[in-house]
């Protein structure tokens, strides 16, 4: 049985490997977004999440499932948010995302 000073060593690696991890997959962003991918993918001006057009230049890159929650800068994790939205869901997982927008669509039916 490890001792309890050998779970927090094992929590350090762990936390040090997971920011190494999040480095690497914030420079692989950093690569998409300068790809003609993402250029297609923005030219619409769209925002995924609330659907305004918020133009071209307003547009950010956000993980659908945050780097912080395991997340990976691959296409089919990055989409195209307005700055409004992308601060709002922070490091929401899309469900967690969802349930944020029902309550104020809940309220704004009261």
């Amino acid at each position: 049985m490890p001792s309890h000073n050998g779970d927090v060593y094992m929590t350090l690696q762990q936390a040090e490997a997971d920011e190494q991890d999040i480095k690497k997959e914030k420079e692989k962003a950093r690569k998409l977004r300068k790809s003609e991918w993402w250029l297609r993918r923005i030219n619409s001006g769209i925002c995924h999440y609330c659907g305004c057009q918020a133009g071209r230049d307003q547009l950010t890159m956000d993980h659908v499932v945050p780097l912080s929650r395991g997340g990976k800068s691959k296409k089919g994790n990055l989409v195209a948010a307005c700055k409004e939205c992308n601060n709002k869901k922070k490091s929401l997982l899309p469900i967690e995302w969802e349930a944020y927008l029902d309550i104020f669509r809940n309220q704004s039916g009261d």
